[in-house]
């Protein structure tokens, strides 16, 4: 049975402080690390050992999966890094404190920023210092200067079809390290979620999440691994 699994990255520094992240390359805390490595226990505990993995750019998503990995002794599996598993670009609202940012613009007017599902941030500045456009990670690639969640399944979703998915068909476990939207577009995608009822949804840090596929790569309902 083709098996998905998705794990949100372990707590970054920036989850730590309450700062909006997307793009820029935060690590995880010492907490973080713990997540991944518990993460990657229960995947032992559960048998559930994953054959293929696929993780975004970004050092706390990569990170996870190597400690998750390397717990349930799979480090060897081929793995897959693209910017299209990347976070959702949160623009000109990148590094700041999100308390902050309420008191200083308004609740409602960050709320839509950040949980609308087709409104983006304002975008980012050009030679901001959280500009990537040089980035070498990013050579060749159209570095966005902000996202919306809808923006962000445009191009999670082609990803998921053309690379992963053909995985699955094989019958591989696939497994994917990334983050809450990249995530959440998967599962709004996976699970039928309605536009006005996906921002609702939390995808808590170092938690596996399961997806069983039948032999027409129908998904099941997701569940937690902790629950199973």
């Amino acid at each position: 049975m083709p098996t998905l699994i998705l794990v949100r990255h372990g707590q970054s520094q920036w989850n730590l402080e309450n700062r909006f992240t997307g793009w820029w390359d935060v690590d995880v805390t010492e907490k973080g690390v713990a997540e991944a490595i518990a993460a990657g226990q229960l995947l032992k505990d559960k048998g559930l050992l994953p054959t293929r993995a696929f993780t975004s750019l970004q050092k706390r998503a990569i990170k996870t999966l190597h400690l998750a990995l390397e717990e349930c002794d799979r480090l060897w599996i081929p793995e897959t890094k693209d910017w299209r598993l990347n976070e959702r670009h949160y623009g000109g609202l990148t590094g700041l404190n999100k308390a902050e940012t309420a008191e200083q613009h308004g609740e409602d007017k960050v709320k839509v920023w950040r949980r609308s599902f087709d409104v983006p941030p304002p975008p980012l500045e050009a030679g901001s210092e959280f500009d990537l456009s040089a980035d070498p990670r990013y050579a060749g690639i159209d570095v966005p200067n902000t996202e919306s969640l809808k923006l962000t399944i445009e191009r999670v979703i082609p990803y998921w079809e053309a690379e992963i998915l053909p995985e699955l068909a094989k019958g591989e476990t696939v497994i994917i390290s990334a983050h809450g939207n990249s995530l959440r577009a998967l599962v709004k995608h996976l699970s039928n979620i309605p536009d006005d009822e996906i921002t609702g949804l939390e995808i808590p840090t170092g938690q596996p999440i399961i997806y069983e596929f039948d032999d027409k790569l129908n998904p099941g309902q997701y569940y937690y691994l902790k629950d199973a």
